[in-house]
């Protein structure tokens, strides 16, 4: 028989089709320099609590290493949906309304695969992380982009919205505090977007990883919006706030019926999330907040810097209501986002990500992370104010 099919056509056409992430590519290039300072990569660069790493090592001194319930330990289930009232003002049941996931990625994963049918449209506003289109279109649906702006600092509008919808659209992806500009949503704003989404009955997911870093008054999830827990999943995790990034473990919580559907994906693939990763989470939620009020208080005075200086340097920069992302804008210096940041590496060895590789809207911003410490944001601000100079 003939090898009549070509080395390439093995792989399926929408993930042929993907693109590959903006982010991991400029970072491998860093990772190929010396003397680079990187605001770059949005993990924290504190140890996890030594009290979460000593329950670590105890699950596994006792044997903990087991599978769990698909749903993930009964124990973590409970002291997630306990700290979910207390931190989102919302009340689960951990029984049927609460899934552990493999960090929130898989979480969102499941949920775009329970719901998700060839054809329907899901809206993000951009800019926005870069995992979320191509998670909508690995699940045959069409990612819809709603602008935002830095007039408005980067909030999400009921107006813009509702402009976006078509008889397709069946879900809204929310992501406040937001990846990448700091933005979040006021209460009143919250209100607003979820009167769109019960009139048009859809479905919202909200990622609110970043929920416990805020700075400013929050104002309690979307899903505490009255009408709104039947209809909206709450997605979040420990890796930001508890700085366990290599712990993968998070969780999802709603309908009973969307939790049952994710839970359905979730024991064919994952089976359950790290056993003893589910062991240490139960101790940060139950003993780690002092430790991740620490965290807060030290990006916060990071966050204040950094706005400062690059302010001072003419590259205007919204003040982040929370996570640990600025998006100042760049625009002004006449180069591209991809082209102040090549350059911003190659010559001063300072690495952000180029506002592009979150929405085409990110053009003429880039993002910085200040999840980097105070000495090293000095170094690379000075470094960005050498840069300027040279720019014509």
């Amino acid at each position: 028989m003939s090898d009549s099919r070509s080395p390439h056509s093995w792989v399926a056409s929408h993930i042929g089709a993907l693109p590959r992430s903006g982010i991991r590519d400029f970072f491998e290039l860093v990772n190929t320099m010396e003397d680079v300072v990187s605001l770059g990569i949005g993990e924290p660069d504190f140890a996890t609590p030594w009290t979460i790493r000593e329950a670590t090592i105890y699950a596994v001194d006792k044997g903990h290493t087991s599978y769990t319930s698909n749903l993930g330990l009964l124990s973590l289930r409970k002291a997630v949906c306990e700290y979910v009232a207390g931190t989102f003002g919302m009340d689960y049941a951990p029984e049927n309304q609460c899934i552990i996931t493999v960090g929130v990625s898989e979480a969102l994963d499941l949920i775009l695969r329970a719901v998700l049918n060839p054809g329907d449209e899901v809206l993000i506003h951009r800019p926005c992380y870069v995992s979320y289109e191509p998670c909508i279109t690995m699940a045959h649906a069409t990612a819809v982009g709603v602008d935002t702006v830095e007039e408005t600092g980067f909030a999400l509008t009921a107006e813009a919205l509702a402009a976006r919808i078509t008889p397709k659209t069946k879900a809204l992806l929310l992501n406040f505090p937001n990846n990448p500009t700091g933005a979040d949503l006021t209460w009143e704003q919250k209100e607003a977007v979820a009167a769109v989404a019960i009139e048009n009955d859809l479905l919202v997911i909200s990622d609110e990883i970043y929920t416990e870093l805020t700075y400013t008054d929050a104002s309690p999830s979307i899903a505490s919006v009255s009408g709104m827990a039947a209809r909206t999943i709450l997605l979040a995790g420990l890796s930001k706030a508890y700085a366990m990034t290599g712990y993968r473990v998070a969780y999802a919580c709603g309908p009973e019926d969307l939790i049952e559907a994710m839970m359905k994906i979730h024991q064919y693939t994952m089976l359950c999330a790290s056993s003893i990763a589910q062991e240490a989470a139960v101790e940060a939620l139950k003993k780690g907040r002092r430790d991740m009020l620490d965290m807060k208080r030290e990006y916060e005075q990071r966050r204040n810097v950094i706005v400062r200086r690059l302010n001072a340097m003419g590259l205007p920069c919204v003040l982040p209501k929370g996570a640990f992302y600025v998006f100042p804008r760049i625009s002004d210096t006449g180069l591209s986002s991809q082209e102040f940041a090549q350059r911003l590496l190659q010559e001063k060895r300072v690495a952000v990500v180029p506002g592009t590789a979150f929405g085409a809207c990110g053009e003429g911003y880039v993002r910085c992370s200040y999840a980097t410490a105070f000495e090293e944001i000095e170094v690379a601000m000075g470094r960005i104010g050498e840069f300027l100079q040279t720019v014509d």
